[in-house]
């Protein structure tokens, strides 16, 4: 089919996730037509380097032919098979050992779904169901962080904390809170890591006291927050978090479907501060997005309270038609591969730190407020005034301009409505690639001062 073809299909049929509906039917689509390692290329033979890495998934790179050859090999053999009434199958029973190996302390027990959403939602439902089968069914409350992501689920969306997520859809739901992000730039109580840290904990345990002890059921957080604007907390607030959600008996849930599988360094974010949740969910880097599939991993203490308290003989009501596909595990398991025989992990690490040290180089931009990062995970943010941190208006639809710049100039990265840029490169990428990135960042930057809105709002500052 032609492009112009696949275009029209695409504006009468095609409902996109997170868009304007309206304003995609003006818009149109742009076709991505094949990629090979960090780089994509559209229908009109465009190449861009992906700073984004997809989704935040794409973290081993595009084009790996033994991820190909290993979905293929079990289509073959077994394209799918149900976990319901007892059956299963190789590849997810492997997988399901692999995860509990290479998971935090006794994260042992695997839930599998098809993505990050319903991972979490299913974290959601079980917690309810572990206070109800032990005996503490006032435990309902949940709290999560503002700038948060969760997942889009009817239930989920609520614990996410952002406003396009609620707005018309009856969110945040009966029994869903929020507490302050720890967000450094633009923290009231100062960007001192001690000061943050010591916010958080009592915001937390502030928020617990007001809601009563003996109603709230789990803190759920990321330990770096993606779609809320990249905020990086400072090292020892993960951990200090997590000590203060034991010490209020409220179950921990890390939030690892964008910080898991090398994206901050480690396998696992939680891993860097030796934090072991009640509950952890993953998804993208577990099949680098070659295949939908997500986890939750749940704790001996979680498990076998449910496992030991259940009515007698009954299921736990709780399932999905395509959890422990096949061929998504088989896929994830030769992607897990990648990550340790296949070198992966490793040149994440050697490379994130040379992105973190690249990419504070654009500090000096006149847009930019500050960048921050932890291993391939960095958000930049612009700004009209270094000085006080002034957003530029709404009206000069500045993250508009930045993402069509960036396609323009070779570069895909996150714009947020908020203007901020996030950034998550395959953990593939090589040094020579990371320049890449933030000289195309940079000239991205660069032609946003020449735009007349952006100029003006600079001058009114200046003018100040």
């Amino acid at each position: 089919m032609t492009v112009n073809s696949l275009e029209a299909l695409d504006r009468m049929h095609w409902v996109h996730p997170v868009a304007n509906w309206a304003g995609h039917e003006k818009r149109g689509v742009t076709i991505l037509k094949s990629a090979r390692g960090a780089f994509i290329t559209d229908a009109d033979g465009h190449e861009l380097i992906d700073g984004f890495a997809g989704l935040w998934c794409v973290n081993v790179g595009y084009g790996h032919d033994s991820i190909v050859e290993a979905a293929a090999a079990q289509m073959r053999e077994l394209p799918y098979a149900t976990g319901y009434f007892g059956f299963g199958s190789e590849p997810a029973i492997r997988l399901a050992a692999k995860l509990a190996e290479i998971t935090p302390g006794d994260l042992n027990h695997i839930y599998f779904s098809l993505g990050g959403s319903d991972a979490v939602d299913s974290a959601l439902r079980l917690i309810r169901y572990y206070y109800n089968v032990t005996g503490r069914p006032a435990k309902k409350q949940i709290i999560s962080l503002e700038r948060g992501y969760h997942g889009s689920s009817s239930t989920g969306a609520g614990v996410t904390a952002l406003p396009a997520f609620h707005a018309n859809f009856d969110l945040p739901a009966e029994g869903q809170h929020y507490i302050a992000s720890p967000y450094p730039y633009r923290n009231p109580a100062g960007s001192d890591d001690g000061a943050v840290i010591a916010a958080s904990v009592a915001t937390l345990r502030a928020k617990v006291e007001e809601l009563g002890a003996d109603t709230v059921a789990a803190f759920f957080c990321e330990p770096v927050q993606g779609s809320g604007g990249v905020v990086v907390p400072p090292k020892g607030w993960l951990k200090a978090m997590r000590d203060a959600a034991a010490e209020l008996d409220i179950l921990f849930v890390a939030d690892e479907v964008i910080t898991g599988f090398g994206r901050t360094g480690p396998m696992f974010a939680c891993e860097a501060e030796g934090v072991v949740p009640d509950m952890m969910s993953m998804a993208k880097g577990l099949t680098s997005g070659y295949a939908p599939l997500g986890a939750l991993a749940i704790g001996e203490k979680v498990y076998r309270a449910i496992a030991d308290n259940a009515p007698a003989g009954g299921p736990i009501g709780h399932g999905y038609t395509y959890s422990g596909h096949p061929v998504s595990a088989a896929v994830a398991l030769e992607v897990l591969r990648l990550y340790d025989e296949g070198g992966i992990l490793a040149n994440g690490q050697r490379v994130g730190a040379y992105f973190e040290e690249r990419l504070a180089t654009l500090a000096d931009h006149p847009l930019v407020g500050e960048v921050r990062a932890r291993g391939l995970l960095a958000g930049v943010e612009i700004v009209a005034d270094k000085v006080t941190k002034a957003k530029f208006s709404r009206a000069a639809k500045l993250s508009d301009h930045l993402f069509a710049r960036g396609y323009a100039n070779g570069v895909i990265f996150r714009a947020f409505a908020d203007d901020i840029i996030g950034l998550a490169p395959p953990l593939c990428c090589s040094e020579t690639e990371i320049d890449l990135i933030v000289a195309r960042l940079r000239q991205t930057l660069d032609d946003m001062l020449a735009l007349p809105q952006v100029t003006a709002e600079l001058k009114l500052v200046e003018l100040a």
